[in-house]
């Protein structure tokens, strides 16, 4: 089965992407949790989001030829990483590397909100004016080049195995494009939910415009490593239909497009999110 799912790594990648992006796109039609101001308009957010994308993905495979993966082969030849040097069944090196990985991108997340630079680059993914699917797809290129630099260092650090990383990247990919889902779930659903998996509702709160609510809820696939460091919060002060989402200095509708992304990290303006002013009723298109 390993071997399957190694040999068929780019498939198995390509497949479960557009799976979720699609079932997610479908289900945002059919149980919306927020009105949006902003629509899925044919030149506004959505080729934006879909073009950075496949930016990224060019960036990552052109640096990173063998990416994650390729460094945990390599690692492995090696006898590199903690779990290369004990003897632990295959499944269990493959869970504790899955959990290990997603712990790495929490505190890289949170990284990523306090140093000043790396919010620069960052709050490029806050900037969107609404929260949905392809929220989960805004990053900057220049951020997914360093996040896989991270990764790969981590990756060769805990010794994860190929399966383990192939398995996280696929979950991770996942989990971003469900929990950014403006999607409606039952309260008792998403109670229950968010034990185990961060849900829309959950990560929303982290896209709020008021920083002591843009700063927590980091986890992108499990929500433990919030409720262990203290950074968990249940719901936004305003409720999800009156929160505002994004960042008070990029408001307006052009900078949904996508040469105004890729410039924002240059721009002189919310350089931290220590400075930026809690926002109540400001802001808003």
């Amino acid at each position: 089965m390993s071997d399957f799912i190694l040999a068929n790594e780019p498939t198995i990648r390509i497949l479960g992407f557009v799976s979720v992006l699609s079932v997610m796109a479908v289900w945002e039609i059919l149980a919306t949790r927020r009105p949006q101001t902003i629509e899925r308009r044919v030149r506004v957010r959505w080729p934006g989001n879909l073009a950075i994308v496949i930016l990224d993905t060019l960036a990552v495979r052109l640096l990173f030829p063998l990416a994650a993966v390729g460094a945990a082969i390599y690692a492995s030849e090696h006898g590199w990483g903690l779990l290369n040097l004990v003897s632990l069944p295959g499944w269990v090196a493959v869970i504790l590397a899955i959990l290990a990985l997603d712990l790495a991108i929490y505190f890289q997340h949170r990284i990523f909100h306090a140093v000043p630079w790396l919010w620069r680059l960052h709050r490029m993914h806050h900037a969107d004016l609404e929260f949905d699917v392809t929220t989960g797809l805004r990053f900057h290129p220049l951020e997914i080049v360093l996040s896989m630099a991270i990764k790969m260092a981590v990756v060769v650090l805990i010794g994860a195995p190929a399966l383990a990383v192939v398995v996280f990247e696929v979950l991770l990919n996942a989990t971003s494009l469900f929990n950014h889902g403006n999607v409606r779930l039952p309260q008792r659903v998403d109670r229950w939910l968010r034990l185990i998996l961060v849900t829309p509702d959950m990560h929303r709160v982290h896209h709020s415009a008021i920083q002591r609510e843009t700063d927590s809820n980091f986890g992108f696939s499990v929500p433990w490593w919030d409720r262990i460091f203290g950074t968990y919060r249940a719901q936004p002060e305003k409720g999800h239909l009156g929160m505002i989402i994004g960042i008070e200095n990029f408001r307006m509708e052009h900078d949904l497009r996508l040469d105004r992304m890729l410039i924002q990290p240059f721009r002189h303006t919310d350089p931290h999110p220590e400075h930026r002013e809690s926002l109540h009723d400001t802001g808003t298109l």
